[in-house]
């Protein structure tokens, strides 16, 4: 049987803490993932001393990705989807005044943020995005274990170990899909809409109150992200001075409207004027006002990444409050489980890593996420939901990463603004379209998408050494 990596909507979207997800969530992870190691092996008592070695992408823009404060949450036993992200400056803070790191929260070791955590600019042959935790035994042995962060928060061993246990679990989805083609074949062989095909696979994982509690979760975080993003001002962290925009855009936005919570904020915002130039700002708004919260160490949804995370939350807030004023819950579930399959796709024959791809392979991605996933809510056909995602990714084909500063912020957070447009504007054109005759297929768009990826100069590939990056010195701003 033809073995395919098993994605669940629930690795697409995740909730985590920005800036990054490749950055900030995977190292993370990896960090948690490694203490999980040293306690199989029994060795997690006998640690007397750690280091970290950062390599590539993840030490060229790690200081701007905060890439050494993730790695260092995740050794101190936090979790970044639970952990009060107050507490975070004041936590590290700790650590750099005390010396001292409360390893898994369990076991106090001396460490130095400044010498034990080192920035490597050359690159791990594996993965761009490469790192490697080193202890000191009591015993004087040495122990060290390296990680890889591939985008969206997805953190791998150099060997794959997780692989066969991934296959098993997808041996178990009713639906096996690699490719558009296929997907597009189970929906006309079962009579079923994309959404319903992937409700299948998740079912075989997970109980159906399982899946909707979870993605209600997703999308409670990402009304969250919004709200706050909307109601907060002042300027951004990390030096660039970037003033925090969708307050202000907000305010005028919404006028005299009065409400006290984020679900009486989506009935007050569909009480307000909407004519093309306000739903443009609108979901302009609604997306910087994620990419604000995420810049700021704040907790988002990964969609696939965090500095993509407010494309697909600005195109599903926009159908609730400008295309559909009664919208429920069971919307958004349909628009996510079509989002998440769709960026499966493009994982699984590209890659969701800025390090790896560009910017095409974030900004690009969740464009077409949020074009499928809004084209299908809006009544599309299946065809014509693969041919909105098709359409918003080939016009983010060739897409560099190139932040400032290392920073996921210019031009970043206004990325997920153009995106969230070109979703909406895919969509539409898609639905007036006959999907069957669409001269470009997305599995075609996807290969496409890998060539480019791998064509382009690693500068800009999430290493802030060409394009924005070098043009615009922190001096300027």
């Amino acid at each position: 049987m033809r073995k395919i990596e098993c994605i669940s909507v629930f690795d697409m979207l995740k909730v985590g803490v920005g800036p990054s997800s490749s950055h900030t969530l995977g190292p993370w992870r990896a960090a948690q993932r490694w203490i999980a190691e040293l306690k199989k092996k029994r060795t997690f008592e006998e640690v007397k001393h750690i280091h970290i070695d950062l390599y590539g992408s993840l030490s060229l823009t790690g200081v701007g990705h905060a890439t050494d404060i993730a790695t260092i949450l995740g050794l101190c036993g936090h979790d970044p989807v639970t952990m009060d992200i107050s507490i975070i400056d004041s936590e590290i803070q700790n650590i750099k005044e005390s010396k001292k790191l409360l390893l898994n929260g369990e076991k106090s070791i001396d460490f130095s943020i400044t010498n034990d955590i080192k920035f490597n600019k050359k690159f791990l042959e594996f993965h761009p995005n490469g790192m490697t935790f080193r202890a000191e035994l009591k015993s004087g042995k040495k122990t060290s274990s390296s990680f890889y962060s591939i985008g969206g928060g997805f953190v791998v061993k150099k060997e794959r170990k997780n692989a066969s246990k991934k296959m098993k679990s997808f041996m178990e989805f009713p639906f096996s899909i690699e490719k558009a083609t296929e997907l597009l074949a189970y929906c006309k062989s079962e009579n079923k809409p994309i959404s319903d095909i992937v409700l299948e696979n998740e079912k075989s994982l997970r109980s159906e109150e399982e899946i909707n509690a979870g993605l209600k979760q997703i999308w409670d975080v990402m009304l969250e992200s919004m709200y706050i993003g909307c109601h907060t001002e002042g300027t951004l962290p990390g030096g660039l001075n970037v003033k925090r925009r969708s307050f202000e855009m907000h305010q005028r936005l919404i006028g005299e409207e009065k409400y006290d919570s984020p679900e009486d904020w989506i009935t007050a915002i569909r009480r307000t004027e909407v004519k093309f130039r306000q739903i443009l700002k609108w979901v302009s708004c609604f997306a910087i006002s994620v990419n604000e919260v995420n810049a700021s160490l704040g907790r988002v949804v990964t969609a696939p990444t965090n500095g993509s995370a407010g494309t697909v939350p600005a195109v599903m807030m926009y159908y609730m409050v400008i295309e559909n004023h009664k919208a429920t819950f069971e919307d958004m579930k349909r628009f996510m489980l079509v989002a998440g399959e769709i960026g499966s796709l493009f994982k699984k024959g590209a890659t969701i890593s800025a390090a790896m791809g560009g910017c095409q392979a974030e900004i690009g991605v969740s464009s077409a996420m949020a074009a499928g996933g809004l084209t299908e809510l809006l009544g599309g056909t299946p065809e014509q939901v693969l041919m909105a995602a098709e359409i918003a990714m080939e016009h983010h084909l060739g897409l560099t990463c190139d932040p400032i500063a290392g920073l996921v912020q210019v031009p970043c957070i206004e990325r997920n603004a153009m995106g969230a447009i070109k979703a909406i504007n895919a969509a539409e054109i898609a639905l007036e379209s006959d999907a069957t005759k669409a001269k470009v297929p997305l599995d075609k768009v996807i290969e496409t998408m890998w060539d480019t990826a791998k064509d382009m100069n690693s500068k800009y590939k999430e290493t802030s050494e060409g394009g924005l990056a070098v043009k615009v010195n922190l001096s300027d701003c």
